[in-house]
């Protein structure tokens, strides 16, 4: 099996947004960064396991758990955003940190973007004493009509 390799182009661009969100530059960190990151081209949406599949593919050797690990870190970090779709496991990494919702079709278990600006909120309940309103996340779940 040949090991995944960045040029050393693609290893500084990924070494400068970790060092910008303050995280060690590792080589698993550096890849999975690149396979997250490198085409920015359109917002992805990934699952632990579909990222794992995909640095299987890449020929990345990383763990499920390192994989679980570093989308956390990268989340903590402000490069990606959790979707929860579910508490059954239905945890999605979002690279599109813009204000936006999703729809989530439940036959493919996929999201798309929908933008928040076509979103309509009316009147939200004030917090509870001590909170402050940080962000409304909308997942509106979807099926085919057939």
């Amino acid at each position: 099996m040949t090991l995944f390799i960045l040029s050393p182009l693609q290893e500084e661009k990924m070494a400068q947004c970790l060092h910008q969100a303050g995280l060690r530059k590792t080589m698993p960190r550096l890849a999975l960064a690149h396979l997250l990151f490198a085409a920015k081209t359109t917002p992805r949406h990934v699952t632990a396991e579909s990222l794992f599949e995909e640095a299987k593919s890449a020929n990345i050797c990383v763990s499920q758990a390192t994989i679980y690990n570093t989308l956390n870190q990268f989340r903590d970090a402000g490069l990606l955003r959790e979707v929860v779709v579910d508490h059954n496991g239905g945890h999605y990494f979002d690279t599109n940190l813009e204000a936006h919702h999703h729809f989530y079709i439940e036959e493919e278990a996929r999201l798309i973007d929908v933008p928040h600006t076509q979103v309509a909120l009316g009147h939200l309940p004030p917090p509870p004493q001590g909170y402050a309103l940080d962000s409304v996340d909308i997942t509106l779940r979807i099926k085919s009509k057939t």
